[in-house]
């Protein structure tokens, strides 16, 4: 567009207002100036866009066909400055977010519950993923938030920690009571029992296998699950000794109906949280981290 804006919206309200007098009150702006950007814009344009009577000024036909495309422009910012002040009013906006089953459903749902409860109007999408794939989409900026423990290289990813996590191995009272009656009380657990992880496409799993690793322990029975809700279940029907979140099985562990058990160098915590890219904060990201900050203080 060769010309000013403002030239186009001067035009457009002495079309509509018939009279430069009444467009000079609508716009605060004296007769002199608007005669002054009609004429700028009829030489520009080479062509005249209005004719003079005694009542006011009239379109000529090519002010007509100016005029429509001017009306449907205006038209429109009207109506995307209308929907701008609605996402603000009631707070719309759309936030998409990556996380593993296991967290979502131990970490990012009481978040979510308490957001949602102050920000209805925003729209929600959960990836729902490995760890993964969530920290490449991230990466690849498709999603806005990741759940995801800190990894060691953040970059190019910001880090909002939440809680620590603790990876530990537990069995019900009854496995190992049966353990120790057929192997012995001086057992090796790793070599005689039945040791349940998750499969290794998981962050978790690669984690725990480092542990392992670095202690030249290589359980004889190995028993992969593919979701750690699974690995919890199995665990506590007494399939076999579980490595899981401690935190997510703590009722189990205070009830006893899961044993923790002691290994001479605990596994290191981890840090659990949320991921995301640095100057890509969204409206609705910062209302979710205002309600995140507000929950963090209860």
């Amino acid at each position: 567009m060769e010309q000013n804006l403002s030239q186009y919206k001067i035009f457009y309200e002495v079309a509509k207002a018939g009279n430069i007098s009444k467009a000079a009150k609508e716009l605060y702006i004296s007769q002199p100036a608007i005669s002054k950007s009609i004429s700028k814009l009829e030489d520009s344009l080479e062509v005249a866009l209005f004719t003079r009577n005694s009542r006011g000024v009239q379109l000529t036909e090519e002010g007509k066909l100016l005029y429509n495309h001017a009306k449907a422009a205006f038209e429109a910012l009207g109506r995307g400055e209308q929907e701008l002040k609605r996402i603000k009013d009631f707070h719309i906006g759309h936030l998409r977010i990556g996380v593993s089953n296991t967290l979502c459903k131990y970490i990012l749902l009481p978040y979510l519950k308490g957001f949602i409860e102050k920000y209805p109007h925003i729209k929600i999408t959960i990836e729902s993923q490995s760890t993964s794939h969530t920290v490449s989409m991230l990466e690849q900026q498709q999603i806005d938030l990741g759940v995801i423990a800190e990894p060691s290289n953040r970059r190019p990813l910001l880090f909002q920690p939440i809680m620590n996590i603790q990876d530990t191995f537990v069995a019900t009272k009854s496995y190992l009571d049966n353990l120790y009656l057929r192997e012995g009380r001086d057992a090796d657990l790793f070599q005689t029992g039945n040791i349940l992880l998750l499969d290794k496409n998981n962050m978790t799993r690669k984690y725990i296998d480092e542990y392992l690793n670095e202690r030249q322990i290589v359980p004889n029975q190995l028993l992969e699950v593919t979701t750690m809700d699974l690995l919890i279940e199995f665990a506590k029907i007494g399939l076999g000794i579980g490595c899981v979140i401690k935190e997510f099985v703590q009722e189990e562990l205070d009830r006893g109906d899961l044993i923790e058990i002691p290994i001479e160098t605990a596994i290191k915590r981890r840090t659990v949280g949320f991921a995301y890219n640095p100057g890509g904060v969204s409206a609705a990201m910062e209302n979710f981290f205002e309600v995140m900050r507000w929950r963090g203080r209860d």
